[in-house]
């Protein structure tokens, strides 16, 4: 272990920047034309006003499954807005060639009974994920109050009525009772500050923008406008290893600009039987995802019913994902045990490389060498093989802090630059920021209180979803609660969660929904007793957006025990703690 140990940090030395996160650039002022919507065109419609029960922010899966889940609770009065131009969050911005979901369809498509969508692959195609989304949206009539193209620039809360009184950058002003934010988990795109990227005279976009107008083909492939072109792709994370293979399919020649390799494991991915969900019982998808979350987590179960590359992996999560631990392993051992498994896994993976790609020189770059969970792991059964191929080159930028620049017509690494017509930058989103915690969504609660300095020494919650002194306001995503590699079911429960308060509030006839001091206090104790300490891991990982380009010593503050527990836990909340949450009116004009 003592040798891998130190080829580990070798690696992670060579890709270190002093610059951090400051390598990126937001898509914003002069290079806002990146975000740019290519696929739907901004139409003009009248400004709103007037008033609504809830306001839901962020039109990808966590949205839509809460807007559903108020539906099914009887609210009709729900708006939501989004700043694509249809459903679908990251979903409607992600159409490049090759796209598919790497958590399976039956478990990562939500509401798969309720909508009749029957998936067509194990893991589905984007663009079968994207139509579902929509259907969830017709299902439940969520097209009827939706605010497409509209960013919300700001909620002000009205202690006299109890609402929020919200701005959009289209000129809305509008109330609403509730608001519950659920967007920035995978919709803003991250782009390289590269010196010189603004005098590339060529074609550039980034993936989740991709412009079919200039490459011709569809999500399947097929890209007859490249043919001719020199194509370079910057970024080889789980993006890269999709968009890649079709890139070079079609491309006159295709650079392939890594900093980082990514780990490849085999994907397996197949067609489904027409209408193979009809001969399942009710309730069959709901007991798939619990059955998937119970294994990821490291609960015991009696059988695994996905049985695939995350099922298979569970115990090397807990580094980064909450869950259980193997109890049978006494503590001080466990890590070692932990890591002896990682070391076999990515020996495997690396032993995967050597079996599949020709050139021994290539293929010891794309070799990784961290840690398991360092990186997102990736499966692909395409990608490895692309590099076999005489018109593809891979370009390993780690030597020299990334690409040193661009110019008029080049891509320059180090003291050797690279003629191209056309840079694609699969370079991802910025992963878990909301607009509530980067600061572009002002919130101002009671008394003006602004919740971004209200959290600046981090987030204040009750179980990752309300503050005290922002009443009405809730939070979807991964702050002070679990998460699972299958994020989808995570925001499902909270969905969940969320509309029983909603609902047991409008039943009681409560003024407003807020957790007092004591109980967001406690709730940040409970975190820091169980929360597992992964700063040590983080610090040995290669640098990418887990450890924040190796800035992130430590985690953001999750309940390690595990995303099952948790739910078990809001279950026995419902259940016995709702009403503390609950303020009547003549509460409501007084309390603090």
């Amino acid at each position: 272990m003592p040798a891998l140990r130190a080829r580990y940090a070798q690696e992670r030395d060579r890709r270190i920047r002093p610059d951090g996160l400051r390598q990126y650039r937001r898509t914003r002022g002069s290079f806002g034309y990146w975000e740019t919507d290519p696929y739907t065109p901004l139409k003009e419609r009248t400004v709103e006003h007037g008033a609504v029960q809830v306001l839901v922010v962020g039109g990808g899966f966590g949205g839509l499954l809460t807007a559903s889940k108020l539906r099914q609770a009887g609210f009709t009065s729900v708006r939501m807005s989004e700043e694509g131009g249809d459903f679908g969050g990251t979903w409607y911005w992600n159409r490049y060639p090759g796209v598919h979901c790497d958590i399976e369809s039956s478990i990562y498509m939500p509401l798969l009974e309720d909508v009749g969508t029957i998936p067509s692959r194990r893991y589905a195609p984007g663009e079968e994920i994207r139509k579902h989304a929509m259907a969830i949206a017709r299902k439940f009539d969520l097209y009827d109050d939706v605010l497409f193209h509209t960013r919300v620039t700001e909620l002000r809360w009205h202690e006299d009525d109890a609402e929020w009184q919200v701005a959009t950058d289209r000129g809305d002003s509008f109330r609403a009772r509730y608001v519950v934010v659920s967007s920035g988990t995978l919709s803003q795109p991250k782009l390289p500050a590269i010196p010189g990227i603004e005098t590339f005279r060529g074609h550039t976009f980034h993936t989740s923008r991709w412009d079919y107008g200039y490459t011709g083909g569809t999500q399947d492939g097929d890209l007859g406008g490249l043919r001719d072109k020199r194509v370079a792709v910057v970024g080889t994370g789980a993006t890269g290893i999709q968009v890649i293979p079709q890139v070079a399919r079609s491309a006159e020649h295709l650079f392939v600009f890594q900093r980082t390799p990514s780990s490849v494991d085999v994907r397996d991915n197949r067609d489904l039987p027409p209408g193979w969900t009809q001969s399942l019982p009710p309730g069959w998808q709901e007991e798939r995802m619990e059955n998937f979350l119970a294994v990821v987590s490291g609960e015991e179960t009696d059988v695994d019913l996905v049985q695939d590359g995350w099922t298979s992996t569970a115990a090397l999560q807990r580094t980064m994902l909450t869950g259980q631990s193997d109890e049978r392993v006494d503590a001080p051992d466990r890590g070692l045990v932990i890591e002896v498994a990682d070391a076999q896994k990515m020996d495997r993976i690396r032993a995967r490389v050597d079996a599949i790609v020709d050139d021994a020189g290539t293929a010891a770059k794309l070799k990784p060498w961290y840690r398991y969970m360092c990186k997102r792991p990736t499966f692909s059964d395409t990608y490895l093989q692309t590099f076999n191929r005489q018109n593809v080159t891979l370009i390993d930028t780690a030597d020299s802090g990334g690409i040193t620049a661009m110019t008029e017509h080049t891509v320059v690494v180090g003291d050797n630059e690279y003629e191209v017509d056309c840079v694609i930058f699969a370079t991802g989103f910025e992963t878990g920021v909301s607009g509530v915690v980067s600061g572009t969504l002002p919130v101002l609660g009671r008394g003006g209180d602004q919740l971004l300095q209200a959290w600046a020494e981090g987030p204040k919650t009750l179980h990752g979803f309300m503050s005290h002194r922002f009443p009405n306001l809730f939070h979807l995503g991964s702050l002070q609660n679990a998460n699972s590699v299958n994020f989808v079911h995570v925001l499902q429960e909270q969905a969940t969660h969320i509309a029983a308060i909603l609902g047991r509030a409008r039943s009681e006839g409560a003024r407003f929904v807020e957790p007092t001091q004591e109980a967001q206090d406690a709730w940040a104790e409970t975190i820091s007793a169980v929360e597992t300490n992964n700063a040590a891991f983080l610090a040995e990982c290669t640098p990418g957006y887990y450890n924040g380009e190796g800035t992130r010593r430590r985690g953001g503050g999750s309940y390690s025990p595990g995303p099952v527990r948790f739910h078990s836990l809001l279950r026995r909340w419902r259940e016995t703690e709702m009403r503390t949450v609950l303020h009547p009116a003549l509460v409501g004009s007084t309390s603090s």
